[in-house]
């Protein structure tokens, strides 16, 4: 399939990462013509630098907020392994999924204190995880550190190698006949004249001005005469762009969502005597560790709200190294393989924006926050749903799309432009 100047698709998925593949090979399968435009190489966004954790349970938040997301974490965690499975088949290629569970451990007193309520939380909600004493949790990882108080043990969590899964989904949907399109800049949407319908996708081309890689939005197409860039129209439209969805340039403010970038540095360590430094994923105050079973680990991440701050600082290294080198001393002999800088897309509640948006034919596929990957799966299921106004199955409780609803937020201001954003 091709997608070229003045032609129709199905569907256009904006952004190239796990999200936007997963969506767009599912549609292909149910026999959509599909194009994704990617502005630079696929994957190489939040994808790229994730770890890859599929860890609901570790990673569950306290409040009613927390429990939705929860909920979202849970059920895409148990598609994984069909989801792997399947991806597998169909691109000839691993994504490294493993099991091992995650253990989340306490340095001192105060973070013991922490983690027991943590655990009393996660036996509130029903979920499997354990205490274990520092004894306990060294007999699981000898190489945590003697210092280590205290340990709670997620069994059930997972984790994936994100860039292999780019590398299979990318394979995957050209068997299945995808059009992907890296790359390439978009400028924006095309509206139809009453602005209440998305027509297509504006194009750069020469002599067009480019995409802000800071801001995410493009020349106005409003500006522009239709032969000024390559017009590509779709009978829907996915915003998949992560942390550069809320500058998406031809939307009226009112149909905006409010995405901002939430900066995070992680390194890529490699052992050189091979693997068997951990067994699973440690987390800590403030960072994790995330083994792949080869001798490689990724070790972060930072949480930072400086926008598309791009550089990698000593400050976030050197606490993520120190951190991890008090619970884990061999790290120290690691060799660091690449140091990355990566922007979650955040939203005010942390959730992710998921379904139909207030023009027809948009649908948003965006907000994740520190969960993309793992809810990769599910978000493909529900906007495949929301696009054919299928019930996305008997399971799919009206609290649960409500917690993704585009349309939940109360007028706020634009993350990108400061504009009020009604919605």
């Amino acid at each position: 399939m091709s997608a070229h100047n003045g032609s129709e698709v199905d569907l256009a998925v904006l952004g190239g990462g796990i999200v936007g593949l997963s969506i767009a090979w599912r549609a292909r399968l149910r026999g959509m013509s599909v194009v994704v435009f990617e502005r630079g190489r696929i994957g190489a966004g939040a994808s790229g630098v994730a770890a890859g954790m599929l860890a609901p349970v570790a990673e569950v938040e306290f409040g009613e907020g927390g429990r939705g997301v929860l909920e979202l974490g849970l059920r895409s965690a148990a598609m994984w392994p069909a989801f792997a499975a399947e991806l597998e088949r169909a691109s000839g290629r691993s994504v490294g999924l493993r099991g091992g569970g995650t253990l989340v451990v306490a340095r001192d007193e105060d973070e013991a204190r922490e983690l027991e309520r943590q655990l009393a939380f996660r036996e509130s909600l029903g979920l499997r995880a354990s205490r274990l004493r520092a004894s306990e949790a060294r007999e699981r990882e000898p190489a945590l550190a003697p210092t280590v108080r205290l340990a709670l043990h997620a069994p059930d969590d997972h984790s994936v190698e994100p860039r292999a899964v780019v590398a299979a989904l990318g394979e995957a949907c050209e068997r299945a006949g995808v059009c992907v399109r890296a790359q390439t800049e978009v400028l924006g949407l095309r509206l139809d004249a009453s602005a209440t319908r998305v027509l297509g996708v504006g194009l750069a081309s020469d002599g067009v001005p480019s995409v802000d890689p800071d801001r995410g939005g493009g020349a106005d197409l409003t500006d522009l005469d239709d032969g000024a860039f390559e017009l590509v129209f779709a009978r829907a439209v996915v915003v998949a762009m992560g942390a550069w969805s809320g500058g998406l340039a031809g939307l009226p403010p009112a149909a905006r969502v409010p995405v901002r970038p939430l900066k995070g540095q992680i390194l890529r360590l490699r052992d050189p005597a091979g693997p068997g430094l951990l067994e699973g994923v440690v987390r800590f105050e403030g960072g994790y560790l995330v083994p792949r079973g080869d001798g490689r680990y990724v070790l972060g991440a930072t949480m930072e709200d400086r926008g598309f701050e791009p550089d990698a600082t000593v400050g976030g290294v050197y606490e993520l190294l120190r951190d991890a080198h008090e619970l884990v001393p061999g790290v120290s002999e690691l060799h660091i393989e690449e140091l990355g800088v990566g922007y979650r897309p955040g939203t005010p509640d942390n959730a992710p924006i998921l379904g139909r948006g207030a023009l027809e034919g948009l649908v948003w596929a965006t907000g994740h926050h520190r969960n993309g990957i793992l809810l990769a799966p599910l978000t493909a299921e529900l906007v495949l749903a929301s696009l054919s106004g299928d019930d996305p199955g008997a399971d799919a409780t009206d609290e649960l799309l409500a917690v993704c609803d585009p349309g939940r937020f109360a007028a706020r201001a634009d993350p990108i432009r400061g504009e009020r954003m009604p919605v």
